[in-house]
């Protein structure tokens, strides 16, 4: 569902489906040159995958691809991971309006830094 919002909103989104390791979602944006990740996770375990996913993009020398989430998360869940690099964590809910707007800011955002930057 997110990913046709995002598409719809025109953003180029790569769907990599269900039951995606960490290394694969890794290789996935390395290969396709992503700018930002989205991860869903409904079983639990987004205070294990999520970290991975951000610590092994930083490794592949992708440590400036936004990487957000959502899924089934604790709200007491959200700080933890956005101390370990998610960008933003969305709760069931959220708007797709929201979601979209917030990545297409922190796109344009991240790009204003790199233009000042060089």
């Amino acid at each position: 569902m997110i990913a046709r919002a995002l598409r719809d909103a025109g953003f180029e989104v790569i769907y990599t489906g269900l039951h995606q390791s960490p290394e694969q979602v890794v290789e996935a944006a390395l290969q396709e040159d992503a700018d930002a990740v989205g991860l869903s996770v409904l079983s639990g375990a987004h205070m294990t995958l999520f970290p991975v996913v951000v610590d092994g993009l930083r490794d592949a020398g992708l440590g400036d691809v936004l990487v957000f989430g959502g899924g089934i998360i604790p709200e007491g869940d959200i700080e933890p991971l956005e101390a370990a690099g998610m960008a933003r964590i969305f709760t069931p809910g959220a708007p797709l309006t929201e979601i979209c707007d917030w990545l297409e800011a922190s796109l344009d955002e991240r790009e204003t830094e790199r233009k000042r930057e060089a």
